[in-house]
């Protein structure tokens, strides 16, 4: 039987009443296919579960027929809550700003991050995806990222979208005020960055070598 990943997608789907958001397709897209190509098994699931709201400017350029499969995954997500962390390998979180305002608070997704991390099993993410990473607190009482090294969506790359200050928080802010390492490079260039069995990717032009090295981290652990 393949492994199992569970991959976390936002349900938020705007930023204020004139701005719509959601995933950002391709961070989804990208790393579904690396993970099936691999033979891995994906679930995805999000706080609401069903159909996922894809923010509109991840659209622009049109969607390659080789994502017809991953997208239909976003039709009918499971929801979240009805999740048992048990049965996967791996959990990964894909961004688009509607990460930033649905996973810093959401319970379950925290449970999980405390599980994967204390059950020693690799949690990756990219761009926003590591928003997720802003609530969860080990059995230790110390928060999941703190002494990490990882990288996200910069404050220069957000500054750059001109969405800063509609944020509920900014994400390298606020993950080096939990004690991370919080990694740049320049502005939406490929960047990853692994720590142990955290993988993180800073952006969407990242999204394919952060799914290409959570492969590897768990390839090496399981000897797949």
């Amino acid at each position: 039987m393949a492994e199992k990943i569970l991959v976390v997608v936002t349900t938020a789907d705007k930023i204020t009443d004139d701005h719509k958001t959601g995933l950002w397709l391709s961070e989804f897209a990208e790393p579904y296919m690396e993970f099936t190509n691999y033979g891995y098994e994906v679930t995805t699931a999000s706080p609401k579960g069903g159909n996922i709201p894809l923010d509109p400017n991840s659209l622009e350029g049109g969607q390659p027929m080789e994502w017809s499969e991953a997208i239909s995954q976003l039709k009918e997500t499971e929801v979240l809550d009805q999740i048992d962390g048990e049965e996967y390998a791996a959990i990964f979180l894909p961004g688009g700003h509607g990460t930033m305002f649905d996973f810093p608070a959401n319970q379950k997704l925290q449970e999980l991050i405390v599980h994967f991390a204390e059950s020693d099993k690799v949690i990756g993410a990219v761009c926003h995806g590591p928003a997720g990473f802003a609530g969860p607190v080990l059995s230790n009482g110390k928060p999941f990222v703190e002494g990490r090294k990882l990288t996200g969506f910069t404050n220069e790359e957000e500054a750059d979208t001109g969405l800063d200050q509609f944020m509920p928080f900014l994400l390298e802010t606020k993950l080096t005020e939990l004690g991370a390492k919080f990694i740049t490079t320049p502005k939406f260039t490929d960047h990853v960055e692994v720590d142990g069995k955290l993988v993180t990717g800073q952006n969407p032009q990242s999204s394919v070598n952060t799914a290409k090295e959570f492969i590897r981290v768990l390839t090496q652990i399981n000897g797949k």
